[in-house]
C-alpha cells in the first residue's frame, strides 16, 4: 500500500498542546496547558499594528524582515547584552521562534549529523531535527533542580555532533542555566568545534537569577545563533514574530532555509514589534514582577492541592510531580484531570526520549489572570483525598 507520510514525520502527527487545548474546550476547563497569556500586551503596540494596517503595510516585507525591525533587534541585543550585530547581515526575522529553530536545523545540519539538546525539550526540537535528517542526543535535566550535568553533556558529544541546541530559560522546567552551566556548554562547543543554537524566547521572563546569553561567553559569539521572539516578551503570541541573530555565515544559512519555509510575513506585526522593542526598561521589570506574583500564586495553589511543586526560576511554567497525589502516569493523570477538577495541564513525559524519565511530572502554565489562577487553585484542591 502506498505510504502517505514520510517516515521521519510519523512520530509527530499531533502535538500535546493541541490535544490538551481541544480537551479544555470540550470540557469547559481552565486551560493551564498551553503557554499563552489570557490578556493582550501593551496597548501602544497593538495600536502600532492597527496603524500599520491602515497605512497600507499589508504586502510582503523583505525576506529578511523589515530593516527597521532588524535594526531594533540589533539594538536590543546591544542594549541588554552588549552583543553587536550588523542588522543587514547578522539578523533575520522569522515567523516566530519556531520557524527560526526549524530554519536553523535545516540550514545548518546535514543528514546524519547529531544535535545535542536538553530533555525535557520543547516538542518542535525533535521534529525539526528529524526534518533535517539529523539525530538527536539528549542530556537529561532531573528534578528537583533540573540542573545541567557537565559530565553528561560531554558524554553526549560524539564524532558526528554538529551543534548544541540549548534552551534557557528552559521550557518546560523553568530552569535558568547558571554561569557555570553555560561555561560547561561553551567548553564543549570550543573543544569539539561545535555550533550552538540557543532558544531564548523567555529571556525577559526571569524571576530568580539572571539570563546570560551563551553568545556572550568567550569564543561563542562567532559560533552561536541566538533565537528569540516578540510573542512571549510582549504577550502577542499569535503574531508570530521571531528572529535569529549571529555571525553572517550562520545567519545566511538560516535565512536560506527560512526563505523556502514562509519567505516572509506578518508585515503589520513587524512594524508593531519595532515599536515594542523600543519600550523602556520599566516595561520589562513590571512584566517579570507581575509574572513572578502569578508564579507564586499558582505554585502555592498546587502545593495546597497536595502536589510536589518545583518553583521555576523563569518562563511561564511550573512543574509538579503527580505521584504525590497517587498518580502513576502523568499522561493518564492529565487526560483525567479536566473531568476530575476542570483544569487542564500537560504531561511532561512527551518531552523526553525516555518517557520514564518524566513519567509522573506534569506542567502547569501561570501566564493567566490572577483570578483565573485562583479559581484553578480552588478546583485543584479536589485532588486531595476527603
Amino acid at each position: 500500500m502506498r505510504r502517505a507520510m514520510a517516515a521521519h514525520l510519523q512520530p509527530f502527527t499531533t502535538t500535546i498542546f493541541n490535544e490538551m487545548s481541544v480537551l479544555a474546550a470540550r470540557t469547559g476547563s481552565i486551560n493551564l496547558g498551553q503557554g499563552f497569556p489570557d490578556t493582550d500586551g501593551p496597548p501602544e503596540v497593538a495600536e502600532a499594528a492597527i496603524a500599520a494596517i491602515r497605512a497600507g503595510h499589508n504586502q510582503y516585507p523583505p525576506g529578511a524582515g523589515l530593516p527597521a525591525l532588524r535594526q531594533a533587534i540589533a539594538e536590543h541585543q546591544r542594549r541588554w547584552y552588549g552583543l553587536d550585530h550588523d542588522p543587514d547581515t547578522e539578523v533575520v526575522v522569522t515567523m516566530g521562534a519556531t520557524e527560526a529553530i526549524a530554519a536553523a536545523m535545516l540550514g545548518l545540519c546535514e543528514p546524519g549529523d547529531e544535535v545535542v539538546t536538553l530533555e525535557p525539550y520543547y516538542d518542535s526540537y525533535a521534529a525539526t531535527i528529524a526534518m533535517a535528517g539529523a539525530q538527536r542526543r539528549v542530556v537529561t535535566l532531573r528534578a528537583p533542580d533540573f540542573a545541567l550535568d557537565p559530565d553528561a553533556l560531554a558524554a553526549a558529544v560524539g564524532p558526528k555532533t554538529r551543534l548544541v541546541l540549548l534552551n534557557s530559560p528552559h521550557n518546560p522546567t523553568g530552569r535558568v542555566l547558571s554561569a557555570g552551566e553555560l561555561d560547561a556548554v561553551a567548553r564543549v562547543c570550543l573543544e569539539h568545534d561545535l555550533l550552538a543554537v540557543t532558544d531564548e524566547v523567555y529571556e525577559h521572563l526571569v524571576y530568580d537569577g539572571r539570563h546570560i546569553p551563551l553568545a556572550t561567553l568567550p569564543g561563542m559569539a562567532e559560533r552561536t545563533v541566538t533565537i528569540s521572539s516578540h510573542g512571549k516578551t510582549f504577550s502577542f503570541t499569535g503574531w508570530k514574530v521571531g528572529w535569529a541573530c549571529g555571525p553572517a555565515d550562520l545567519i545566511a544559512a538560516v535565512r536560506t532555509a527560512k526563505q523556502y519555509l514562509s519567505y516572509s510575513g506578518a508585515t503589520p506585526f513587524q512594524h508593531a514589534a519595532t515599536v515594542a522593542l523600543a519600550l523602556p526598561a520599566s516595561y520589562y521589570d513590571e512584566l517579570a514582577a507581575g509574572l513572578a506574583q502569578r508564579r507564586d500564586l499558582l505554585c502555592q495553589g498546587l502545593r495546597d492541592a497536595g502536589l510536589d511543586t518545583f518553583t521555576p526560576q523563569g518562563t511561564y511554567f511550573a512543574v509538579t510531580d503527580a505521584a504525590s497525589v497517587g498518580a502513576a502516569d502523568g499522561v493518564e493523570f492529565c487526560f483525567a484531570l479536566p473531568e476530575r477538577v476542570g483544569v487542564v495541564a500537560v504531561p511532561m513525559s512527551v518531552f523526553y526520549d525516555d518517557p520514564d524519565a518524566g513519567r509522573t511530572l506534569v506542567r502547569f502554565a501561570f501566564c493567566k489572570r490572577p483570578e483565573i489562577l485562583a479559581e484553578a487553585a480552588a478546583r485543584l484542591k479536589g485532588l486531595r483525598p476527603t
